[in-house]
């Protein structure tokens, strides 16, 4: 039965070659069903039994001995199925054995070398002190958990070697999927494994029985030998002469090994110390290693060595060790320093400032590297933004452009402004929610002390940007509202006296700036209390901006007198009040931006103060054009000094083409001309500005508005009765020297055969007012006319009233005269002219013959007639205003 199970067949053996005494393991199939199972086991032809130990059906572990052949098989015997096969072969290395007297370079490791006589059964292999296996079964290691066993077993351990050793937690761990039959055959085993370890310290002492016989009976002997000799010779006696034997034996051998002991105690020594700096070689090259990542910037490798030296080392009481670890810390000093160094380096970016706050920290740097980098990023902006206007204030700049310098120091301001204070908010936010620590620093409670230095110092940052806003401002200020600043802070803020002026245009620019600097500044949600000063300054620029505009129009405005080129449109208008009209369209254009209110701004044109002044410049504005205006009605040359004769206008052909490009008209079409504007300025310009005006959120149009054509109505006044007073007053004066030509007289004439010449030379004059009227402005002529008209009649009743008496022939003659004046200028009769007609008329005698009636009509319907072409320009259907 025994012979039933398949014999051993080996398959494989790890290492496969090695000296004697190197310890193998073997596998392979059916090796024995348990230790007591196994009774053979050969490498290389040597019995290697003694040194076997078994742990499975596939797996024996052993030690090869000094066999002869170099290479061989492993052949493992077994009850169960004798003798077995192998399908691989060992191979047996020879070293050169080293004599305790040879000379050698290393020291040869001593080995036990065990006593293979195979008569004597050892009970326990010396391979271990320790059996992997104890049972002798398979193990099966179980999945319950470490912390569980402990829980369930306090106090108690799985470990057959402790003195807590608890047998349940040991089958639960290596055996919880064991049947119960297994068990039984550990169980077995063990008493198997006890009565082996009794047998053989029997067996031990029953082999070394003879031996133990043989020394009683020398050691009897001996006795004898003395108890004999009992007489001491010269030599002394037998004890004596061995003691000194022994002495010359051990002196002799001391001579003979000295020097080899003496070597072997140094290679100990070195050995030893090898081995001490073999296992400690990463304190001892922690220093150069330390120097060398430092040079290539590896700082978290330098951190994580000394850390790990730290926890090793740290405590220390070995003298080597504290010398190596007080190097280290020297040269971790050395790296805080530089570190600390680099970290208040500026420029430097946020990225880089993080991490050397947290390598700091890992090193355990003293103080608060974090607030000194915030600290010193503060001080180097303020130095930014004051060597930004040093640099502009001393013309260190290159001013290639045309850009005015103010507006370049604003823009260079701004750019540092939000280049580098997004980046110091970004590094305080990162100090104040512990960001800025590693996993060490977290664990060290870094993140905690960091969060407590935040609050203690959150008034001190606070501080910080405030004064970073406030020399942003001030140093805005010196450059565009010195005025606004204390004189003490103009020496360092100011300085741009010399600087250009800027116009709105430029300003807008700025506050175009600014606000982006402030919107950038919001945008990292920095309270508004801190930005506030900003707000202020944005207003100020505001209102700076718009009254600097309003100024620069003025003056702009003043100019266009001298564009005015006397070139009329069918509407009597020239370019002037179109161009003014654009001039402030664009003004208002210009101050769409500066006056836009943007979120967190409030609208400067509700502010009292602003209001009035803003007005009032707008009303300033009005005045000054209509100044222009005024200025050009007055404005005189030498060709327009000469007097100009109205009967000899009437020859030029082109004189009723109106006026063209090159023309240059009289002071007399000046006015004429400028009349037209002031009445094109009442109803069109004024009116479109008033809208524009209130477009842009003018509050103040209505008075605007109202003072402005109440100033154009007085210019157009003044202007009006200057021209009525260069035209009638010649026209009438020429009346009565006409009448009265020839010594004619009223009480003594002859029969009137028509009208006279004077009044045929008075309606040319008219006439000729009426061209040069309608030549300008058709919509003047009624106005003019009437008046001219009324200065007429209002003559001729004066010299009739002052006939004393009339004959019948001069009533006729005088009525003749009266009646084809009023019809011949009756589209201009007004209420005045009437008048006067109707008192001239009354100062006539009545004419009671009907003779005379109809020779009076004859006579003016000749008038009419002859006349007719001279009287067409009269006609109602001639003065009706050019519709618009």
């Amino acid at each position: 039965m025994s012979r039933a199970r398949q014999p051993p067949l080996v398959t494989g053996i790890s290492p496969k070659e090695g000296a004697a005494w190197t310890k193998v393991t073997i596998r392979g199939e059916n090796l024995g069903t348990g230790p007591a199972d196994l009774i053979g086991l050969s490498i290389c032809g040597h019995n290697c039994l003694l040194t076997a130990e078994w742990m499975s059906a596939s797996k024996i572990v052993c030690r090869v001995g000094p066999a002869k052949d170099d290479k061989g098989e492993i052949i493992v015997t077994t009850k169960s199925g004798g003798l077995g096969t192998s399908t691989v072969s060992f191979k047996l290395l020879r070293p050169e054995r080293i004599g305790i007297l040879d000379q050698s370079a290393v020291w040869v490791d001593e080995m036990n070398y065990y006593d293979m006589r195979t008569d004597r059964n050892k009970g326990i292999s010396p391979l271990s002190l320790r059996p992997s296996n104890p049972l002798g079964i398979e193990l099966d290691k179980g999945k319950i958990p470490q912390k569980d066993m402990e829980v369930t077993f306090p106090g108690m351990s799985g470990d057959f070697t402790s003195e807590n050793f608890s047998a349940t937690w040991y089958l639960i761990e290596n055996h919880s999927g064991s049947s119960f039959e297994q068990l039984k055959v550990a169980a077995s085993n063990l008493k198997k494994q006890a009565t082996k370890k009794n047998e053989g310290s029997l067996a031990y002492v029953k082999g070394g029985l003879s031996t133990f016989f043989e020394a009683q009976d020398a050691l009897a002997a001996i006795h004898q030998r003395l108890e004999s000799d009992g007489t001491e010779r010269v030599e002394g006696s037998m004890t004596q002469r061995l003691e000194n034997i022994l002495n010359r034996a051990s002196d002799t051998a001391d001579t003979l090994f000295q020097e080899v002991l003496g070597r072997k105690d140094k290679a100990d020594s070195t050995r030893n110390a090898l081995n001490v700096l073999q296992r400690f070689k990463f304190l001892f090259n922690l220093p150069l290693n330390i120097e060398r990542n430092i040079q290539k910037g590896d700082y978290d490798v330098v951190i994580n060595d000394y850390e790990k030296a730290k926890s090793l080392f740290g405590n220390t009481e070995v003298h080597v060790f504290k010398k190596v670890y007080a190097e280290v810390e020297t040269r971790i000093g050395a790296l805080r320093s530089l570190l600390m160094e680099k970290l208040l380096q500026t420029p430097s970016t946020l990225h880089d400032q993080k991490r050397y706050i947290r390598y700091l920290s890992d090193l355990h740097a003293s103080g608060d590297p974090a607030w000194l980098c915030i600290y010193a990023q503060h001080k180097w902006i303020l130095q930014l933004m004051q060597n930004c206007r040093d640099e502009f204030i001393s013309g260190q700049r290159d001013w290639r452009f045309e850009t005015p310098q103010q507006v370049q120091f604003v823009e260079k301001l701004s750019d540092v402004v939000v280049g580098q204070l997004p980046n110091f908010w970004k590094l305080w936010i990162s100090y104040v929610n512990g960001s800025l620590f590693s996993e060490t620093g977290e664990k060290s409670g870094q993140v905690e002390k960091s969060k407590k230095n935040a609050r203690q110092r959150q008034n001190d940052f606070k501080k910080m940007i405030e004064e970073m806003t406030l020399r942003l401002v001030k140093l805005v200020r010196g450059a565009l509202l010195p005025t606004t600043l204390p004189q003490a802070e103009l020496k360092l803020y100011g300085g741009w006296e010399n600087k250009t002026e800027l116009t709105g245009a430029w300003l807008t620019q700025i506050i175009h700036t600014v606000r982006g600097c402030h919107e950038a500044l919001s945008a990292l949600e920095i309270p508004n209390d801190l930005l506030q000063v900003i707000q202020d300054l944005l207003l100020e620029l505001r209102v700076h901006c718009l009254m600097v505009t309003l100024l620069h129009t003025t003056e702009d405005v003043k100019t266009l007198a001298e564009k005015e080129a006397w070139v009329v449109d069918n509407e009597g208008i020239t370019s002037l009040p179109s161009q003014f009209e654009q001039c402030v369209v664009q003004m208002l254009q210009s101050l769409k931006e500066p006056l836009e209110i943007k979120p967190g701004e409030i609208n400067v044109l509700q502010l009292d103060q602003v209001q009035d002044q803003a007005t009032e410049l707008s009303v300033s504005i009005m005045k000054v054009f209509i100044n222009c205006l005024e200025q050009l009605s007055t404005k005189t040359d030498g060709d327009m000094e000469k007097s100009h004769n109205i009967s000899v206008d009437l020859s030029s052909p082109d004189r009723f083409h109106g006026i063209q490009e090159g023309f240059s008209p009289t002071s007399e079409q000046r006015l004429l001309i400028i009349l037209s504007n002031c009445q094109y300025l009442e109803r069109r310009t004024f009116l479109n500005l008033a809208d524009h005006f209130e477009k842009h959120g003018f509050t103040g149009t209505e008075k605007i508005t109202r003072v402005s054509v109440d100033a154009v109505r007085e210019l157009d006044r003044k202007l009006f009765d200057a021209y009525i007073e260069r035209r009638a007053d010649p026209i009438a004066g020429s009346l009565e020297p006409g009448i009265y030509a020839g010594y004619f007289d009223w009480r003594d004439c002859q029969t009137p055969t028509g009208v006279r010449n004077y009044l045929k030379e008075a309606l040319v004059n008219i006439i000729t007012v009426h061209a040069e009227v309608f030549t300008v402005s058709k919509d003047l002529v009624p106005r003019v006319l009437s008046k001219i008209v009324e200065s007429v009649a209002d003559e001729m009743c004066r010299l009739m009233q002052c006939v004393s008496s009339f004959s019948k022939n001069g009533a006729l003659q005088a009525r003749l005269e009266l009646f084809a004046l009023r019809d011949a200028i009756a589209a201009f009769l007004n209420a005045e002219s009437n008048s006067s007609f109707k008192l001239a008329l009354d100062a006539l005698p009545q004419l009671h013959s009907g003779a005379d009636k109809k020779l009076l009509e004859e006579l003016l319907n000749k008038f009419k007639s002859s006349m007719q072409l001279q009287l067409t320009c009269f006609q109602p259907s001639c003065v009706q205003p050019v519709k618009r």
